[in-house]
């Protein structure tokens, strides 16, 4: 897939006919010239909320829009402008960000001299990533690296520690109803391998069988099948086993045939959890917030 400064001559050659295009025939018409299967067409970022490829191409516009090499026509539509039309007659092989430096419009984008001026307009991006694509990958870092250090000291807690993690976890997710409630509900069955029973939601309409423990190595089917069999004496149909490790391939084969519905959370989904839902970390006090246009405020201009 290509990266958005590769996208920019493409998108240009499209609009040379002169007439308005919509981002969205632009992105179909790209994906076919690039021969982009259904499967890389429909790629996510990594943090699920916008397509991949459309993504690029509405910041190459955005890009070439900042040059003006594209003027918009409306909301989410645009044409060539003749400065476009001019850089194309010059057939470009390549227009990226240090090509469109020797345009003044796109310089005052960005304060003039080459440095980002805030929210001004585009900036520099390293590796031809979009400029959400490198606030992702940073993120996706940081957090990677925070529940790395999650696991670690859980893995280094108290027994009781972990029980009572177990507690916020499920209520921060929705379950066990209060904290009171969740908390009478874990540790005290014992019964067979299960840990505590909680509710399914606040109602108590349906209950699901908790089993919580620290492996050092991987949980193999024996562990599993026990606890599914401890359901079926309890003649429950959902289940939830958590370990700070990890369960075999086997283990997790053997979920996938039974009739009871069980959950498998290993550590990596337990400290992904714990992240999503706010258990064990905490906000910091940054005073970055990324915002984007607000389409629909400007329908009437």
């Amino acid at each position: 897939m290509p990266d958005f400064q590769s996208l920019m001559v493409p998108l240009l050659r499209l609009a040379d006919d002169g007439a308005e295009h919509t981002l969205a025939g632009s992105v179909e018409a790209l994906a076919a010239e690039f021969s982009l299967s259904p499967a890389e067409q429909a790629q996510l970022n990594p943090a699920g909320r916008a397509r991949t490829f459309y993504n690029r191409v509405a910041w190459a516009s955005s890009y070439l829009r900042a040059a003006v090499l594209l003027e918009s026509t409306g909301r989410g539509r645009f044409k060539i402008t003749e400065r476009g039309a001019s850089v194309l007659a010059k057939d470009p092989k390549r227009i990226d960000i240090q090509y469109l430096m020797q345009f003044p419009d796109y310089k005052a984008s960005r304060g003039g001299s080459g440095k980002p001026a805030g929210d001004a307009g585009p900036v520099d991006v390293p590796g031809g990533q979009t400029p959400e694509e490198t606030f992702e990958a940073s993120y996706q870092s940081i957090r990677a690296a925070v529940e790395q250090e999650l696991i670690a000291r859980v893995k280094a807690a108290s027994p009781a520690f972990f029980e009572q993690l177990v507690v916020d976890l499920l209520v921060a997710m929705g379950y066990g109803g209060s904290q009171a409630d969740a908390g009478k509900a874990i540790g005290q069955s014992g019964d067979g391998g299960i840990d505590g029973v909680i509710k399914e939601d606040r109602l108590g309409l349906d209950t699901i069988y908790l089993q919580a423990k620290r492996w050092e190595g991987n949980v193999g089917r024996p562990v599993v099948q026990a606890f599914v069999g401890s359901l079926a004496g309890q003649h429950a149909r959902r289940g939830v086993l958590i370990t700070t490790s990890d369960f075999s391939s086997d283990a997790r084969k053997y979920v996938e045939g039974i009739e009871q519905r069980v959950i498998l959370i290993d550590g990596t989904e337990l400290a992904r959890l714990m992240f999503e839902f706010g258990v064990g970390v905490t906000p910091v006090g940054s005073p970055y917030v990324l915002k984007r246009v607000d389409l629909d405020f400007f329908d009437d201009v």
